[in-house]
């Protein structure tokens, strides 16, 4: 099998030396066929659409789908529920201010490690890497307000200043002792709050493809994440939906007419509500759709909260919290791990970071790595064991 070696190097301004002086060398090997393999498999996932998803759902419906290897609504069954459950991870909940906080806590075999998942995800989108990471740590997996089964009242602000200091008081009072910490997208966000303003909370944190820097006001107009978060503020601040999932679909209708068939939007809304009437308040998942992130997408979104979206969407998720300001105050060990991306035709980014904002990020951080990997948005998913790899080795080289 041939491997291909990416390197890197960056030059820190300010902060602490690392241990190569101030430079960061990294050497990641990706299997190049293997990865081949799967660009074959699948089309590239384009960083937290709505708009990419329903091109993945078109060809998971019908397209990559057969009579034969078609999975009824109501009999499939995620294998990574029974696999979860065998690592010895238990659902719970606490309360955190105003907060009911949804969490999954697995066994204490090391030290405590958080979890936070992407935006419109939630917990079980680590279903693939928690049975491993089981083995190496105690695990806490949430689902931070706006996902999953955490409920949050009609007036919690938005705002990654509110959540964060909802998460510091979780791992202060549920935990109470400092913790690893690995957060993906929105998720990475909140990691670096905690290290960077609850530093005594955080013994080294890994930021899974965060959209630092394109994700503020002004620049997130640039993005192509900003067209997907306009339905969550439609849907937050002017129709209300009560079924947020089917809201989405009718919202992207156009789209699955023009490029998948007349009526597509119509099949995928029959087949999410026959899910429902054999799986009664449980998060959707379709067999039927055979991409893993897309179905745990549309999990994600049944649970959604369009109010989070939204203040992306107006910016108010990063009212006082600066990236650049964060990014500097943080003295933990930092990995940034920088998955796919590109700049579209028109100049839209179509990732978490541009290339130049990734080095700009890494270059603030006084104690950081810098990885780039050839994967999609949420690398937990897309190369799980890829994931793990780079996990371990930063959390934990002296096991390796």
């Amino acid at each position: 099998m041939r491997r291909v070696t990416v390197i890197r190097r960056l030059q820190r301004s300010g902060g602490t030396q690392s241990k190569a002086g101030g430079l960061t060398m990294l050497k990641i090997q990706v299997p190049f066929s293997d990865r081949k393999q799967q660009r074959k498999k699948r089309p590239r996932t384009l960083w937290k659409t709505m708009a990419a998803a329903t091109v993945f759902i078109g060809h998971a419906l019908f397209i990559n789908t057969s009579s034969a290897a078609i999975t009824l609504p109501g009999n499939y069954v995620d294998p990574y529920h029974q696999l979860v459950a065998d690592a010895g991870y238990v659902e719970k909940t606490a309360q955190v201010n105003q907060v009911q906080l949804s969490y999954v806590e697995g066994p204490d075999n090391g030290p405590p490690l958080v979890l936070l998942h992407a935006q419109l995800m939630d917990w079980f989108s680590y279903s693939r890497v928690m049975p491993e990471l089981a083995q190496h740590f105690h695990v806490f997996n949430i689902d931070y307000p706006g996902h999953g089964k955490t409920v949050t009242p009609a007036n919690y602000p938005m705002n990654a200043d509110q959540i964060g200091a909802d998460l510091a008081n979780f791992i202060e009072n549920e935990i109470g002792e400092p913790v690893y910490i690995t957060g993906n997208s929105s998720g990475g966000l909140l990691a670096t709050w905690l290290a960077a303003y609850r530093p005594e909370l955080v013994t080294s944190v890994l930021l899974e493809d965060p959209p630092l820097f394109s994700s503020e006001y002004p620049r997130i107009t640039e993005t192509i994440a900003y067209r997907a978060f306009r339905t969550s503020h439609e849907a937050a601040t002017v129709d209300h939906p009560d079924d947020f999932l089917l809201y989405w679909i009718d919202g992207n209708a156009d789209f699955f007419r023009n490029n998948i068939g007349v009526g597509s939007p119509f099949i995928l809304k029959q087949t999410i509500k026959a899910y429902r009437l054999t799986h009664p308040n449980q998060p959707i998942e379709l067999g039927i759709i055979k991409d893993d992130i897309v179905r745990l997408l549309l999990r994600g979104l049944d649970q959604y909260d369009p109010r989070f979206g939204a203040a992306f969407y107006d910016g108010s998720w990063n009212y006082g919290f600066d990236h650049a300001t964060a990014l500097m105050q943080i003295t933990a060990p930092t990995l940034l791990l920088h998955a796919n991306t590109e700049i579209m035709e028109d100049g839209t980014l179509n990732g978490a970071m541009s290339q130049e904002e990734a080095d700009q990020a890494a270059s603030l951080l006084q104690n950081g790595t810098y990885v780039k990997v050839a994967a999609e948005h949420v690398v937990h998913l897309d190369n799980p064991q890829e994931f793990l790899r780079i996990l371990l080795d930063f959390f934990q080289p002296e096991e390796l």
